[in-house]
């Protein structure tokens, strides 16, 4: 009965590895689900285990009559017919489950042997499929490689002529830049030229009607009459300018006079010229002639002065040409330049 009791533990986990064809549950995990399911049928093999129990009863119906006796064994008898029935039922029952077990193991296999082909076959077809789609795309990554070289030596090709050209063209736009820049440049100088030739001949023009208008300002002054209408006042200087002549005059004659007779008292009176007394007399004599001299010279003057008067011109400066003061004409006797002309000498 025990070995019995170890063939239903076993069979339940060889039914439970051989599910199906198709099944991909792990022998553990199935092995435990199996464990559990024999757990469950334990129950059967208690009674045998219990049967000696049931030996009192007998000993205790020892005092009953025959008839119980044989009831009795009959009972007995009968429960252990069905108890070995049931033995004989759970080993045939845990053999078919064995033999299920062992067929399904086999179909297991057999169809693990199939997927193991298949997934062979599969990956050698894919082995195959990915070989040539590499030889494939080797073949048409070297096409894609030698296009493009060939893409990329026209491109060079195509960048060189177009950098040649954009260097002519560079070199041209240069040529032609330089020039109109020459060309401009003429041109601006000779424009400038021919402005500072009109700017010369504008300032040249200026320039003489400058010195025109100078001139004619020169030449209306020189003839210029400041006092004509004022024949009053000119003949206030008449007067002034004769007495000054007269006193210049009476001067010029004293000073000739007294230098005549230091002349005639050196001839006739001897010096001693140790002490230096000649020397002083001839110094002397010498500054009355120089003065004499300058007064002749201003007396001169005086009838210059008479005869502007007497046209009219008298009163204008020698040097500038302007009109002298009045008070200046007659506090200085004669007179011929301004204030700003005399301070300029």
């Amino acid at each position: 009965m025990a070995s019995n009791a170890k063939n239903t533990k076993k069979a339940p986990a060889k039914k439970a590895v051989a599910k199906g064809p198709g099944s991909r549950v792990p022998a553990k995990k199935v092995v435990k689900k199996t464990a559990k399911s024999v757990a469950v049928k334990k129950p059967l093999a208690k009674p045998t285990k219990k049967a000696p129990a049931k030996k009192p009863v007998a000993k205790k119906a020892s005092g009953l009559s025959a008839a119980q006796r044989a009831a009795a064994l009959k009972k007995q008898k009968a429960l252990a017919a069905e108890k070995l029935k049931k033995e004989r039922e759970a080993k045939a029952k845990a053999a078919a489950q064995k033999a299920l077990a062992r067929a399904r193991a086999q179909e297991a296999a057999r169809a693990k042997k199939e997927r193991e082909a298949k997934a062979r076959a599969l990956a050698k077809d894919r082995a195959a499929a990915a070989k040539a789609k590499a030889l494939a795309a080797a073949k048409a990554k070297k096409e894609r490689e030698a296009k493009a070289k060939i893409a990329a030596k026209e491109r060079e090709i195509a960048r060189k002529a177009r950098e040649k050209a954009a260097i002519e063209a560079k070199k041209q736009r240069e040529i032609d830049a330089k020039r109109k820049a020459i060309e401009a440049e003429k041109l601006r100088k000779l424009r400038e030229i021919e402005r500072r030739d009109a700017e010369e001949r504008r300032r040249q023009e200026r320039r003489e009607a400058q010195l025109q208008r100078e001139r004619e300002e020169l030449e209306r002054k020189m003839h210029s009459k400041p006092y004509e209408n004022d024949r009053e006042f000119l003949e206030e200087l008449r007067g002034l300018l004769i007495e000054a002549r007269d006193a210049t005059s009476a001067l010029i004659a004293v000073s000739e006079s007294e230098a005549d007779e230091m002349l005639v008292d050196r001839e006739r009176t001897e010096y001693d010229d140790e002490d230096g007394t000649g020397v002083a007399s001839d110094i002397e004599r010498d500054r009355l002639k120089e003065y004499a001299a300058e007064q002749r010279l201003k007396v001169e003057e005086i009838d210059v002065a008479l005869a502007r008067i007497d046209d009219g011109s008298y009163g204008r400066c020698d040097s500038c040409f302007d009109p002298i003061s009045r008070a200046r004409l007659t506090a200085q006797l004669p007179v011929f330049t301004c204030v700003s002309c005399r301070a300029a000498v």
